[in-house]
């Protein structure tokens, strides 16, 4: 086993129609007016944008995000991530349910830890990273679904 490499799976169902939530998860230097965990989140040049971001534990991740893909047509969002964490992440946006105005924005997301303390400490305090990671997931969909006005 890999202690430093993580995989994460999220599904997000927002009461909002597919184009919105996709515009607004498009636009990463907004996250951090309705993601609490996203700190700062700044964006350098096209398509690359440096964030700082930290939910329940007591450090922050400094991350380095390229564009790999962004397409509307199909829902997909996906970056390249460097820095205290290597890998990529990747958000598709699809319609949900009957009513065209209900999305399922599922994310996607393989790292490897590259912060010295946080892989020393991964075999002990792997449980922690993945509860700190879900925490973050939820305070972020409460987030973009109030930011979108709904629920």
């Amino acid at each position: 086993m890999n202690w430093f490499r993580y995989r994460f799976h999220s599904v997000w169902e927002i009461d909002a129609p597919p184009d919105d939530v996709y515009a607004v998860l498009s636009r990463g230097e907004d996250y951090p007016q309705w993601w609490p965990q996203v700190r700062t989140a700044v964006p350098s040049d096209d398509g690359t944008g440096s964030a700082r971001i930290r939910s329940f534990l007591p450090y922050e991740l400094n991350i380095t995000a390229a564009t790999r893909r962004e397409d509307p047509s199909a829902g997909v969002l996906e970056v390249a991530l460097h820095g205290d964490l290597e890998g990529w992440a990747r958000w598709t946006i699809t319609a949900h349910g009957a009513a065209a105005a209900r999305t399922r924005a599922v994310y996607d997301q393989e790292v490897e830890v590259r912060r010295p303390l946080m892989r020393w400490l991964a075999p002990l305090a792997r449980p922690l990273f993945r509860a700190n990671h879900t925490a973050m997931m939820r305070a972020g969909r409460r987030g973009l679904a109030a930011h979108l006005g709904t629920r």
